[in-house]
């Protein structure tokens, strides 16, 4: 009965063990060298991803899975670079003054008020201070070692320039636009609530009489984060044809610069509409384009750079992989 029991207790153990073992695996995404990277690492440092993803795609569950699936592979991808520089640092013999650290990690600290206020922002990010200071530390050291190794002076010859251009000519099409100013009225399904398309007509009416279409818009168009139609007197700036909704395009596109539309009306909205500009469809020539392929062709070989110098680490640093 005695050793049954112990028999019992010691397949117990070792059932207990191979548990504990897999979910130790289980929770390991990467291992650089001595360092683990965890499914907790991956997680938090795609908490902020996460919360935009679930902003924009929250009622798109597949899309938002999708999207969550491919940050979280590019955050593990990140993890892995940063432990292949912070072993490269470590082994090159480089160090980093803990005061640097610690200056920063107050900064932050003074930014949120006190130090109980900033452990409370951590905890309720799954993080703690001493776990946010390492973090700090990581970045810190892998932003300086991405500089040292990779310059950011690249010159770009005006020759290349001027081959991107050609092979890449088409990108510079502009459509045909128009520069407009719109007065927004939304409808209302509350009784006591003014008419939209009342209101545009008796906005009209003062049109025709004079009045400025800029001051008519800051007066009644309607606000929106995003629009400010009121502040900005009803500029939406310039739209190319097809940008706009249907009944809005059709119409902008049949004006000339300085007509104005009648009441256009949608089942949400009722809108008036003054065209100040126009401008038809046109290549950009190479003078307007050229600081921007500049830039965009420094990007291009920083990028390839900091490929080559990450291949060169994997090349001489054990990195096991968990799936």
């Amino acid at each position: 009965m005695k050793l049954s029991c112990t028999v019992v207790a010691a397949v117990a153990l070792v059932g207990a063990a191979l548990e504990m073992r897999a979910a130790l695996v289980n929770g390991i995404e990467r291992v650089v060298h001595d360092a683990v990277i965890t499914r907790q690492d991956v997680e938090e440092e795609t908490l902020s991803a996460e919360r935009e993803l679930w902003r924009d795609y929250g009622g798109q569950q597949e899309v938002y899975e999708r999207r969550l699936a491919e940050a979280e592979h590019n955050n593990l991808e990140h993890l892995t670079e940063r432990q292949l520089i912070l072993h490269e640092f470590k082994t090159a013999g480089h160090s980093l003054p803990d005061k640097l650290i610690d200056d920063f990690l107050q900064a932050e600290i003074r930014s949120h008020g006190d130090r109980m206020t900033f452990i409370k922002t951590l905890e309720a990010e799954g993080t703690t201070l001493e776990r946010h200071r390492q973090r700090i530390r990581e970045q810190y050291i892998e932003r300086a070692m991405r500089e040292k190794n990779v310059s950011s002076e690249i010159i770009i010859s005006p020759h290349k320039v001027e081959v991107y251009y050609q092979e890449h000519h088409e990108s510079y099409n502009l459509p045909d636009r128009v520069k407009l100013r719109l007065i927004v009225l939304k409808k209302s399904s509350e009784p006591d609530a003014p008419q939209a398309r009342e209101m545009a007509e008796e906005i009209l009416a003062k049109l025709k009489e004079g009045a400025s279409f800029a001051e008519m818009a800051s007066m009644y168009s309607e606000e929106s984060p995003e629009i400010k139609l009121r502040q900005e007197g009803g500029d939406k700036g310039w739209w190319g044809k097809g940008e706009l909704r249907k009944e809005l395009d059709e119409i902008a596109f049949s004006l000339k610069p300085g007509e104005r539309s009648g009441v256009i009306e949608t089942a949400e909205t009722c809108y008036l509409m003054l065209v100040g500009g126009s401008d038809p469809a046109h290549y950009m020539p190479l003078s307007e384009v050229r600081d921007q392929i500049e830039h965009d062709l420094q990007d291009q070989e920083r990028a390839r750079l900091q490929k080559q110098w990450i291949e060169k680490l994997r090349k001489k640093t054990f990195v096991s992989y968990y799936y």
